[in-house]
C-alpha cells in the first residue's frame, strides 16, 4: 500500500536536504519492498512569491490529505520585512495549526564519532528528548502593536494554556518516558508566571491520575535547565515543557549533538498525523552551494517511518547507515573539524576515520550507499 508523503521544500537549503530524503526513501522503498508517494507543495518565501500568500490553501489540503508531510525549511531576509501576517514563519505556525501537531520531539543525540564536535569538553553519553507543546503558549496568543496614550510605540504577547493543552502534552512525555529511561523533567516558570503555575499543577495532576509506574517526575525552572543543559546533559531524559522555551531549550541542546544540522524533530497530532522536519533553518548564506548538512532531514525522515508508518525496521536502517558514514570519516562544513580534507576513508573498524569534508549530495549518496549494503 503506497504512503502519500506531501513534501515542503520551502525556502534556502530546504530544497536540497528534502530531495536527499526522499533519495533515502526511495533506497528503503526498494530494499523493503514499500511505496512512497511524493507530492511538492509550496509553503514559507516561495509560497509568498508565487501565491502572495506563506500557506496557500491546496498545500494544506494537500497536507491533510497525505499519510505524512515532510518539510524542508521556510524563511529568509528577503521576507523579513512584511507584515507578520505575510512572513514565511506564519506558514509554519498556520501549517501547525491547520494539522493540529500539538506535540513536538526533538530528540537530542551526540553520536559517538561527533564528541569532538560537541562544545562540552567530556561529554559523555548524550540521548535525550525535548516534549515541545507546538500550538499554544505565547507563539499562538494574543498580541497587538500600538501606539499608547503618549504616543510610545507598544506591544504585547499573551502566554495562554488551557489545561487539557497542558494534561495532553504531558502524557506524550509520560508514555516516551515509559519506552526510555523512566524520567521526565517538566521544564516552567513557575516562579513568575501563571500559565508556569497552571503548568506545574496539571502535569502533576495527569501524573497522579495515570499509570505512570516506574516514571520519575521532577519540575525545573527553565533558565537552570538551560544552564543544566550545557553543564550536565546526561542528567536528561525526557524534558517536556511549552511552546517558547522548547524552541529556545531545543536549539541550545543542539550543540550538544555537533551542529543543529544533526537534530531531527517530529510533530504529532491527536489523531497521529505528522509532519517530520530538522531543527534548523533555511540557511540563505550557503543555499544553491552543495554546502547543507542533510542529515538532521535523513533522521527526520526516519522518525516519519517509525511514528507514522510502522516501519521500525527501514527506520533502525536509516539511523545505523547515518552512524557508519559518520564512523567513516564524512563530514559537512558544519561539523568538520580537520584542518585539511583527507584523500581516502579507510574501512570501517579499528582506529577512527580522518575526516573528509563533502557536500550535501555527497552525504546523501553515502548514507543512500550504506542502505544498499546493509
Amino acid at each position: 500500500m503506497t504512503k502519500n508523503i506531501a513534501v515542503i521544500g520551502g525556502d534556502g537549503i530546504g530544497v536540497e536536504i528534502t530531495a536527499e530524503a526522499i533519495k533515502i526513501l526511495n533506497k528503503i522503498a526498494a530494499k523493503y519492498n514499500r511505496e512512497f508517494g511524493f507530492t511538492h507543495v509550496l509553503m514559507g518565501g516561495i509560497a509568498i512569491d508565487e501565491t502572495g500568500v506563506p500557506l496557500p490553501e491546496e498545500t494544506v489540503k494537500v497536507c491533510k490529505a497525505s499519510d505524512a508531510v515532510l518539510l524542508g525549511a521556510v524563511g529568509g531576509p528577503k521576507w523579513d520585512k512584511g507584515a507578520g501576517h505575510l512572513r514565511p514563519e506564519a506558514g509554519l505556525l498556520g501549517i501547525r495549526s491547520a494539522l493540529g501537531l500539538f506535540a513536538n520531539l526533538r530528540p537530542v543525540r551526540l553520536f559517538d564519532v561527533l564528541a569532538d564536535a560537541c562544545v562540552l569538553k567530556n561529554p559523555g553519553k548524550i540521548d535525550l528528548i525535548i516534549v515541545r507543546e507546538l500550538i499554544g503558549g505565547a507563539y499562538f496568543g494574543r498580541r497587538e502593536t500600538y501606539k499608547d496614550e503618549a504616543e510610545a510605540r507598544t506591544a504585547y504577547d499573551t502566554m495562554l494554556y488551557r489545561d487539557w493543552e497542558i494534561e495532553r502534552i504531558a502524557k506524550v512525555a509520560f508514555k516516551l518516558a515509559q519506552k526510555r529511561s523512566g524520567s521526565v523533567c517538566s521544564v516552567d516558570k513557575a516562579n513568575v508566571l501563571d500559565s508556569s503555575r497552571l503548568w506545574r499543577e496539571v502535569v502533576w495532576e495527569t501524573f497522579g491520575k495515570g499509570d505512570y509506574s516506574g516514571i520519575t517526575l521532577s519540575d525545573m525552572l527553565v533558565d537552570n535547565c538551560a544552564m543544566q543543559l550545557v553543564r550536565d546533559p546526561s542528567q536528561f531524559d525526557v524534558i517536556v515543557t511549552e511552546n517558547l522555551f522548547g524552541d529556545i531549550l531545543s536549539d541550545e541542546a543542539s550543540v550538544l549533538t555537533g551542529s543543529l544540522g544533526m537534530l531531527p524533530s517530529a510533530s504529532l497530532s491527536e489523531s497521529g498525523a505528522g509532519m517530520y522536519e530538522p531543527c534548523h533553518g533555511s540557511a540563505p548564506d550557503i543555499a544553491g552551494q552543495d554546502k547543507a548538512n542533510p542529515l538532521a532531514m535523513i533522521l527526520s525522515a526516519a522518525m516519519m517511518l517509525r511514528l507514522s508508518f510502522d516501519m521500525d525496521s527501514e527506520a533502525a536502517a536509516i539511523e545505523s547507515a547515518v552512524e557508519r558514514v559518520l564512523a567513516k570519516g564524512l563530514r559537512t562544513g558544519d561539523i568538520y573539524r580537520g584542518t585539511e580534507p583527507a584523500q581516502a576513508i579507510p574501512p570501517l573498524g579499528g582506529e577512527s576515520s580522518p575526516e573528509r569534508l563533502v557536500g550535501c549530495i555527497e552525504m546523501g549518496d553515502a548514507v543512500a550507499a550504506e542502505i544498499c549494503f546493509s
